[in-house]
């Protein structure tokens, strides 16, 4: 596909999604490993609470539990499970495809009106109206900005000393480019380098503000994207699996843009990217060895969520291909996520919701149906002394930054008895090695 950006319509950059060619591989699809659709199932636990102190929550798992547990795609790699077996399993009914073509990324983090970049070699901008573009002479201190102004236009500025000079005004959207080498940008106290075009994007015609937005192949923004989700020197086939459910996913939010002028964000709203200066040797290898892999369901992008571990069992979202079924993967001795326990003080809870009062009991009316305690939390209360508040899982475990829903609730641990501390050793004794 030809790679253009030089195409402007109300003040955005407007992207073509790529094709999805022919099938090229693909792992077992055996219909058995779906467990479960979407269900709840009603249930009557009750946990009464203490007046005071401390309680246990004992969980499973880290995150939504939809689709690939990151943890247990580790778990899968090391017992010798490909990439393509992998995806397989934890989005079931999928095909492997070729992909390609370019993604647009909001860059939160800049949130100040102009596009700030240093000065290097090859470094241009283009005006997306006039499809031309510019190499910017060496000038000022050796940055550079965009900034938007009345009437939809921008105006391209170098830092000379502590003032920032015109060097050019010209109508709609602006970027800065150089040839495919990375550009470093910077806001505040920060700078990251980025492939691709940094955007100047108008939110909406007649703004004077600009919001930043890399524009660059999809491929170099996974390179972005998995060392920041995934350590990238775990088992080579869990990275992979990482870097085709990271492409498979942004090609998804191509086809479902979170906004006019960008498609994809770069928080856990959507998945981290970190651009250029987060990439990874490692990471950047796998990314290459599943160039344009993107997973498909029915002909399109399928919605390839994933997350940091199941704790043993999926969780099941509106698509065909995110089951709730077993996870045997995730479980590996590494994972701290699979399996944990906090203690939380009973007024933390009542301070979280000051209208029950004294927290009396908690009573989990529906749960998802799979695993220990009848899974993950759907529908809750708590019971209090003044009143009771009926609550879902997710609100629970946002307020109480709890690791999962799949939670369940126990007595705190005894605290343990005082031990006497041994006597001092006499000074003359002090490099002395005692045995217990």
């Amino acid at each position: 596909m030809r790679r253009t950006l030089i195409a402007l319509a109300a003040g955005a950059l407007v992207l073509a999604v790529p094709a999805l060619t022919s099938r090229v591989e693909a792992g077992p699809t055996d219909a058995s490993q779906v467990a479960s659709t979407k269900r709840t199932v009603t249930v009557d636990q009750r946990y009464p609470m203490p007046s005071t102190g401390r309680i246990a929550i004992l969980g499973h798992g880290y995150g939504h539990g939809h689709g690939m547990s990151q943890y247990g795609a580790e778990g899968a790699a090391r017992q010798g499970l490909s990439w393509q077996q992998i995806t397989s399993f934890y989005y079931p009914g999928t095909k492997v495809v070729n992909g390609s073509g370019l993604v647009t990324v909001l860059i939160s983090g800049d949130t100040s009106p102009d596009v700030v970049v240093d000065a290097r070699r090859g470094l241009r901008v283009g005006s997306h109206a006039q499809r031309k573009g510019w190499t910017l002479p060496a000038r000022g201190t050796g940055q550079w900005r965009l900034r938007g102004t009345t009437r939809t236009r921008t105006r391209v500025e170098y830092l000379d000393g502590s003032t920032w000079t015109v060097w050019r005004i010209f109508a709609g959207t602006g970027s800065f480019y150089a040839s495919g080498l990375p550009i470093r940008l910077r806001y505040g106290s920060t700078s990251v380098l980025y492939r691709g075009r940094l955007i100047a994007a108008f939110p909406k015609a007649g703004s004077t503000d600009v919001d930043t937005v890399n524009a660059l192949a999809i491929d170099d923004y996974v390179k972005g994207v998995i060392p920041a989700e995934m350590p990238p020197t775990w088992t080579p086939a869990a990275v992979r699996a990482q870097a085709v459910a990271a492409r498979t996913y942004a090609s998804y939010e191509k086809q479902h843009p979170r906004a006019k002028h960008y498609q994809i964000c770069d928080t856990t709203s959507c998945q981290v990217y970190g651009g250029y200066s987060r990439e990874h040797p490692a990471s950047n290898a796998a990314v290459d060895a599943t160039k344009g892999r993107v997973l498909t369901y029915a002909g399109t992008p399928a919605f390839t969520q994933f997350g940091s571990s199941s704790g043993g069992w999926t969780s099941a979202n509106q698509f065909p291909y995110l089951p709730a079924k077993a996870d045997p993967y995730d479980g590996w001795a590494g994972n701290a996520n699979h399996d944990w326990r906090i203690e939380v003080n009973v007024a933390t809870i009542e301070r979280a919701w000051p209208a029950i009062g004294n927290l009396r009991q908690i009573r989990v009316t529906s749960r998802d149906g799979n695993g220990q305690w009848q899974g993950r939390i759907e529908r809750m209360t708590l019971v209090g002394g003044t009143s009771r508040v009926t609550l879902g899982g997710d609100e629970f475990r946002s307020r109480l930054g709890l690791k999962s829903t799949w939670v369940s609730f126990a007595a705190a641990a005894a605290p343990r008895k005082a031990v006497a501390s041994k006597p001092a050793l006499p000074k003359d004794a002090a490099d002395t090695p005692v045995l217990d």
